[in-house]
Order: structure tokens, then C-alpha cells, then sequence
């Protein structure tokens, strides 16, 4: 059984006494990945391809403390049936669904055939280096990243209790920030409208 997670999240350079506050507790793990996200200009839906997966996760609501929760909608691995694209094209891309010419497509067809010819679609490439700490149960992450070699910072807490996640971002002096999900950040960085 799946539980989102509610999260909130900022990027910027720095972030002084909220990540000094942070780095006072101990360091659990840390995690470097590289990743392509697709963005559309017609959805904020979160696409991102790693190691030949299809991983999306869409937006479920945002409660009063702008808090978001993210559900997992989606994985599949390549190569992938036109059926399951048509269904990406469609609920997540929210774009018109192209011309499949194949019935199957494997991770570089999908990509040059489908994704990169359709104007309201981009590829981000994006490298990530994590390092993640537990507070108050919540996981709390510091993350260094790159979106197309533009370089952001970036922290995030997350719990299944929003009341858990709030307590936490205000305890750690990061309630002055704005909370700015992936996609939001990702489209400003590489120019694509919100």
C-alpha cells in the first residue's frame, strides 16, 4: 500500500541559519543520480526517466500550509507500448498524442521520435548529488543539482503528516523561504513557461 507523502521544498544558493541548523544532526544517506525530466507546457506533472524507467508522479493537493502531495501515477520501463504512451501523452504531457508509427518504442525511439519532435515538450537533463538527514522523523534532504548545467540548490523536507512536515520546516527556520517544487524550479531555470 502506497502512503504519499506531503512535501515542501525550496531552491535557491543559500540558505544561512536553516542550514546550519540542518547540518547540527547527523547525515544519513547520500545519493548522486542523473536523470532526464521531460516538461510539458501544457501540465506541471512530474515525468522523469532514470535508467530506462518511466517514473511520474502527479500532484494530488495542496493544503493550507502550501504544502504538496505527490502520488506516484505511473512507471514503466522501455521499451513501451504505443497503448501506454497514448496514455502519457494524453493524462500527463496533456498534449496532442502524436502519430505512432510503431507499436513498441525503446527509450531512444521514444525520445528522438516522439518527445523531442513535439514543440510543447522539452528534455532536461538534470544531475543530482543528495544528502539526506531524519529530523523529527521527517526525511530532510540537502541536494546539490544541475538542470541543462544551470546549477540550484536545493532543500526539501518530507513526512506522511503534513502537521510533521510543517513543525519541521518552521523548527529549522526555513519557513521564510518559498516552497517551490521540482517542476516550478526546472521550468524557470530552462526558460519553459509555468
Amino acid at each position: 500500500m502506497i502512503i504519499p507523502r506531503w512535501e515542501w521544498r525550496t531552491f535557491g544558493q543559500e540558505f544561512g541559519e536553516a542550514e546550519e541548523k540542518i547540518n547540527r544532526h547527523e547525515k544519513g544517506g547520500f545519493k548522486k543520480s542523473e536523470e532526464k525530466y521531460i516538461l510539458s507546457k501544457a501540465s506541471n506533472e512530474n515525468v522523469k526517466i532514470r535508467d530506462d524507467l518511466i517514473d511520474i508522479k502527479t500532484l494530488k493537493q495542496v493544503n493550507g500550509d502550501k504544502l504538496e502531495q505527490w502520488y506516484p501515477a505511473m512507471k514503466e520501463g522501455c521499451p513501451i507500448s504505443k497503448e501506454k504512451l497514448e496514455v502519457l501523452f494524453r493524462d500527463f504531457f496533456k498534449v496532442t498524442i502524436p502519430e505512432f508509427k510503431r507499436d513498441i518504442y525503446t527509450y531512444t525511439e521514444f525520445l528522438e521520435e516522439l518527445v523531442i519532435p513535439c514543440e510543447q515538450l522539452c528534455i532536461v537533463d538534470v544531475y543530482k548529488e543528495r544528502q539526506a538527514y531524519e529530523i523529527n522523523n521527517a526525511t530532510v534532504e540537502i541536494a546539490e543539482t544541475k538542470f541543462n548545467g544551470v546549477p540550484m540548490r536545493t532543500i526539501c523536507v518530507e513526512h506522511t503528516d503534513p502537521a510533521n512536515v510543517i513543525a519541521t520546516v518552521r523548527e529549522l527556520s526555513l519557513a521564510g523561504f518559498e516552497n517551490i517544487n521540482y517542476i516550478n524550479a526546472m521550468k524557470t531555470a530552462v526558460g519553459v513557461p509555468l
